[in-house]
């Protein structure tokens, strides 16, 4: 009887060979490496499925496409040349266990070492593969050095000073398991920090009178160690509203007479059990030593620590935690927005390591919040009816859910988990109540409403009709008649705004320059750093005034229109008055669709013909107007515009070049996307969707600049691209990438994420782009598809950019590479640098094994807090301002521009961080270069806030998104439905490419 072959967790690869030496495997010449037991080294890689996933590879996260090595599958006296494994890095330490071996098993034994067959020879390592096994990871790189171009000018920022005592003394950091007396884990927000206070007080002596830095979770902090390195406690909280419901689920919960004991439930003494233990040790010389600029492993650690303590500082205030930002319960600060929601003005308060030193960043920062008040209030304003009974309950049910209520006349808090059945006469549920005869409990069947009016006492004007509100639980729900339900303050509203609530927030939070700065030093008084102990212990003292800082005002790019005319910039603005465009195009083959009962079509388009006869563009008579039918109106929009595009293609005789789209006089038209998609997608025709108000020259000129830029004109170039001179840039073939990602809105966690990269492309032109979108899981930031490998051909985003650039420039390949990536932290920099780029190496080398292009990689943040501001002036500052000293990073490469003019409230800079510099830009080179990317958008005649590149991919994933939102009003019928699915679940929905026609025109402009 032949013997089982023995489980052996090892791999036949190259990289074990190497390492290890071979040694014998279950079969003759069947040799293995043995250093591959670790996992993730016994993978490789195969294809799944139809081949559609990726197979690119994963340098972090999760790794799909994987499956363990088939030992049986390799034989011979050496192993594969390669097996995945050198391209892959270690997970871990931790394998599950060998399967049993069969009863009948005989495992392989060896005499002795003499026994074993002498190993083959080893085979010779080639460069390319020994290089993939020990590739290091990159790192940030250092400041080169700082610009010197540009008028000086003297500033201050909202950064104040903050003075650190020297201390050899260490935060000690200490997970927390707070847990009730049942074992039951604490899930109501606000209760572990009151259970935290609690134990601080109770334990005051065993705890060595230490105070506590506490993240509100699983993370609290001490300067020096506590007593014990494990700590168990007891706590025990008086008075603590938990939200939660008796077994029997009445109304109130607090039945009369004899259930007593009932009404003060939810406010009864409550027993926690609290785990202290030790996690590790933190320096707080590693802040002194980033201030250096030598940062070290613990350094975000500790600079963490101390942005808690301001956390825990403003929650014992009462404030609504939002990040960084705080938000006091103070009437003063809300303003209506319409449709029950408010803005809340409060602030943004963190420490930054900067040239100058440690430096406490403090600006005015907004949220939304529900309109605190009775339920019904908020229901008649979020769905714009003048009474309860015009209120649609099904989308009632969604907007309340999670909210918290407060209940008369009992004051208690509860959690909305959701909406009675039946109204208030008609909603039945079990009463337990003694029997007056013998005392035994008996169970009544009762209205909730017979139950407040009869067994309580209080009057009901108005819920009878209308459904209760449930705090319960699914299975054991508490009802409560909707007019004795009171929405709390400070409660974030998450939701998406509409227009008008948009443009009124806006409106009425904008504050100009001097005004945020009184507003920010008032903030700082009042907020009472110095009596905070646990900064104190730490040594932190914060300054009063304003940082200084010199920054520098470069000069504007030159611009050239239509027969090398200069245009003349003002204050980071120009205009076309008297002016052809540079390169204006033929509108010609165009028709007009109407879907507007009330705009003057041939008015526009008249006005359309005279504009663009002016700007150089030939606008020809359209073939056709079609008008919409009126009884089509109130058709769902995919039908409407199915209907449309049959008029279409009945009257033209041919696919026209393009058609102007007349919506409806409101923006978000529920046509908007339909058509999109049926135009770019379907029929690869270009489209100009307007919605005129108030039609004159200025409204006409921008909407020809983007007719202009769509049919592949251009309106405006820099001089130093006709030169061409830009440095590093004209004189090699060089492609600009801008990449951003796009998500739903944060109430929608089901809705695809949507990726897109834009390419230049007519190298030496740094004007001209081309956009890729793919659709990702939701709420991805990190660009999964870059590098698609499927077989032999690539369908990731960036090849697509190459090999449109190869062509449009003469066949050239670029030899470097500037990447402008948008919408990442700090702390997702390493991602972006040895991940995504990484992907990006790979297509190249896809397309050509020989091709090392160089790379510039930058990342571009503008949800930041600084601001600088020109001391006693109420401007803003001059457009073309850069800072990049005294709050700048004390190492990494990084300075703040205000390329554009602030028009409204204070000008926000952009913060660039250059992550990776392999073409080795000067610094006032690499300045200039951003400088005028913000002047090439052809969108406007203003100087934009970021680099144009960043703008057309976020334009291009914003109109690529409104293809889902098509997808779900045809499941639907309604903006607010959705087939898709989150990420796990099941495979994210594809976007529908885009057509051929117009895959390389600048259609999101």
């Amino acid at each position: 009887m032949a013997s089982a072959r023995p489980f052996l967790p090892s791999c036949p690869c190259l990289r074990c060979y190497k390492k290890r030496g071979p040694v014998p495997g279950p079969g003759p010449g069947h040799w293995l490496g043995e250093c591959c037991s670790r996992r993730g080294e016994g993978e490789r890689r195969v294809p799944k499925g139809n081949g559609k996933e990726s197979q690119a590879i994963s340098r972090g996260g999760e790794r799909q496409g994987f499956l363990p090595c088939a030992l049986d599958q390799f034989s011979g006296s050496a192993p594969p040349d390669h097996c995945g494994f050198a391209e892959m890095e270690s997970q871990g330490d931790d394998l599950p266990p060998p399967p049993p071996l069969p009863p009948n098993a005989e495992p392989i034994k060896a005499e002795s070492a003499d026994d074993l067959p002498p190993p083959p020879p080893l085979p010779p390592i080639k460069p390319e593969e020994a290089k993939k096994i020990s590739k290091p990871k990159r790192a940030l790189i250092a400041r080169p050095g700082f610009g010197k171009r540009g008028n000086p000018i003297q500033l201050v920022t909202n950064h104040f000073k903050v003075s650190l005592k020297t201390t050899d003394e260490f935060f000690h950091h200490y997970y927390v398991n707070l847990k009730y007396e049942d074992d039951r884990p604490v899930d109501g927000k606000g209760v572990g920090r009151k259970v935290i206070d609690k134990l601080s007080q109770t334990y005051a002596s065993e705890l060595a009178h230490k105070d506590f830095a506490y993240d509100g979770e699983k993370s609290l902090f001490t300067i020096g160690a506590l007593p014990q390195i494990n700590n168990e406690f007891v706590v025990v909280l008086e008075d603590v509203s938990s939200g939660k419901t008796p077994a029997n689920g009445s109304p109130g919960n607090d039945s009369p007479g004899n259930d007593k004991k009932r009404v003060k439930r939810p406010y009864q003494t409550k027993t926690f059990k609290v785990e202290l233990s030790f996690a590790a040790r933190i320096p707080m010389s590693a802040i002194a030593m980033a201030l250096k600029g030598q940062e070290s492993e613990h350094t975000q650690e500790a600079i963490r620590v101390i942005d808690i303590i301001l956390r825990q500082h403003s929650a014992k205030q009462g404030c609504l935690l939002v990040r960084q930002s705080f938000f006091h319960n103070n009437p003063s600060n809300f303003v209506d927005l319409g449709g029950g929601v408010m803005g809340c003005r409060g602030f943004h308060s963190s420490f930054r390591a900067t040239q100058s030193g440690l430096s406490l960043n403090i600006d005015v920062s907004t949220t939304m919040i529900v309109k605190p008040g009775p339920v019904v209030d908020f229901l008649l304003a979020n769905q714009k009816v003048d009474h309860p009974n015009k209120i649609d309950w099904a989308k009632a049910k969604r907007a309340l859910k999670n909210l918290r209520i407060k209940t008369s006349p009992a004051n208690t808090e509860y959690k909305i988990v959701g909406l009675s059945e039946r109204n208030c006469y008609e909603q039945m549920f079990s009463l337990k109540q003694r029997n007056g005869g013998n005392g035994d409990p008996e169970a009544i069947e009762i209205s909730v409403y017979d139950y407040f009016v009869k067994n309580r006492g209080i009057e009901l004007r108005y819920s009878g009709d209308f459904p209760c509100i449930n705090v319960g639980k699914p299975r054991r729900p508490t009802y409560f008649p909707i007019e004795l339900c009171q929405l709390v303050p400070l409660q974030r509203y998450t939701k998406s705004l509409s227009t008008l609530q948009r443009s009124s927030l806006v409106e009425k939070s904008r504050q100009k320059p001097q005004e945020r700065m009184s507003v920010l030093s008032d903030v700082l008084k009042r907020s009472s750093y110095d009596t905070e102990p646990m900064l104190k212990a730490c040594g932190i003292s914060i300054a009063q005034g304003f940082t200084q800082v010199s920054g520098r005002v470069l000069q504007a790019p030159k611009l050239k229109a239509g027969n090398g005319e200069d245009i003349f910039t003002r204050n980071g603005r120009w205009n076309f008055n008297n002016k052809r465009l540079a390169r204006p195009c033929v509108v010609d083959r165009w028709a007009v669709v109407n879907f507007s009962a009330r705009c003057n079509t041939m008015n526009l388009v008249n006005d359309l013909i005279k504009c663009g006869g002016m700007k150089g563009i030939t606008v020809e008579k359209p073939h056709i107007v079609i008008e919409e039918n009126g009884s089509m109106r109130r058709a769902p929009a995919p039908k409407r515009v199915e209907d449309m595009f049959e008029q279409v293609k009945s009257k033209l005789p041919g696919a026209p070049k393009f058609l102007l789209c007349i919506l409806a006089e409101r923006k978000n038209s529920d046509v908007y996307g339909p058509w999109k998609r049926k135009c770019l997608a379907d029929f690869g025709i270009v489209t100009q969707c307007v919605a005129p108000t108030r039609v004159n020259d200025q409204y006409l000129t921008n909407v020809l600049l983007k007719i202009n830029a769509k049919l592949g004109g251009m309106n405006s170039l820099l001089q130093i691209e006709m030169s061409p001179s830009i440095p590093l840039v004209s004189k090699v073939p060089t492609l600009i990438l801008g990449m951003d990602v796009s998500h739903g809105s944060p109430g929608q966690s089901d809705i695809p994420s949507i990726a897109a990269v834009v390419g230049s492309r007519e190298w030496p032109l740094v004007s001209k782009y081309r956009a890729s979108v793919r659709s990702q899981s939701p709420k991805l930031e990190m660009i999964d598809s870059l590098f698609k490998p499927q077989g032999t051909d690539d369908d990731g985003l960036v090849r697509e950019c190459l090999i449109d650039f190869y062509t449009s420039s003469g066949k050239r390949k670029p030899d470097q590479i500037i990447i402008f990536r948008d919408g990442v932290s700090e702390s997702q920099f390493n991602q972006v640098l040895n991940i995504e780029l990484d992907q990006i190496i790979e297509a190249c080398k896809f397309l050509d094994e020989n091709w090392n292009p160089k790379f510039t990689l930058i990342v571009a943040q503008k949800n930041h807090h600084t601001k600088f501001f020109i001391p006693g002036s109420p401007e803003n500052v001059p457009p073309g301002t850069v800072v990049d000293n005294a709050v700048c990073h004390p190492r990494n490469y990084d300075f703040y521009m205000c390329a554009h003019a602030g028009m409204i409230g204070t000008t926000r800079p952009t913060h660039y961080h250059i992550l990776h510099d392999e073409i080795h830009f000067a610094a006032d080179d690499l300045q200039d270069l951003v400088h005028s990317l913000s002047y090439v958008y052809q969108r406007s005649t203003t100087a934009i806030s970021v680099v144009s590149p960043i703008c057309y991919a976020h334009l291009a994933a914003a109109q690529v998104a409104q293809f889902i939102k098509f997808d779900e009003m045809s499941e639907t019928s309604s903006s607010q439905g959705g087939g898709h699915t989150s990420a796990g679940s099941a495979p994210v929905q594809e976007l529908p490419r885009l057509h051929e026609k117009v895959r390389s025109s600048m259609f999101f402009c």
